[in-house]
């Protein structure tokens, strides 16, 4: 097994290619507006805030996690928020999307962050037991909530 590695300015062509089936595995494969140009700058520019690591064999990305920080007032120190984790379907289950999530907990325990945290839909039971192998709990009773479109628009315009 490949281990993971930091994402390279070579790879956004493949990380956005995963990004746009991942989109269509989530039933939404109209929904992704990223462009390489943009995913190179948020990945590789001045002052990155968002990272990703892929997986690969013989030179073909075949998976990729894409996260950044986040911060605990509770615990008083960061944490990794997986944002994308995607693993191509003819690959599943030949532990490429373990050693990605394995890397990420690797860092968290390096750096001394207290947790590795993401969503996940409610219907994809593949996706829910995969997690739940790897020991990793929900967060019964909490719900995500989100502002965007004409909500974000309109609370965020000064008056």
């Amino acid at each position: 097994m490949p281990e993971p590695r930091p994402a390279q300015p070579a790879d956004v062509p493949a990380i956005l290619q995963l990004i746009h089936e991942l989109a269509v595995y989530e039933k939404e494969p109209d929904a992704v507006k990223n462009t390489e140009v943009e995913l190179t700058a948020h990945l590789f520019g001045p002052n990155p805030q968002v990272y990703a690591h892929v997986i690969e064999e013989d030179g073909s990305v075949l998976g990729f996690a894409l996260w950044y920080l986040t911060y605990s007032t509770w615990e008083g120190t960061h944490g990794i928020h997986l944002e994308d984790l995607y693993v191509r379907q003819a690959v599943r289950g030949g532990g490429h999307g373990k050693a990605l999530l394995r890397n990420l907990a690797a860092i968290a325990v390096e750096r001394g962050y207290k947790r590795v945290e993401w969503s996940v839909l409610d219907w994809n039971e593949p996706a829910i037991g995969f997690y739940d192998s790897l020991g990793a709990g929900s967060m019964d009773g909490w719900t995500v909530r989100r502002l965007e479109g004409d909500s974000l628009a309109e609370l965020g315009s000064r008056p």
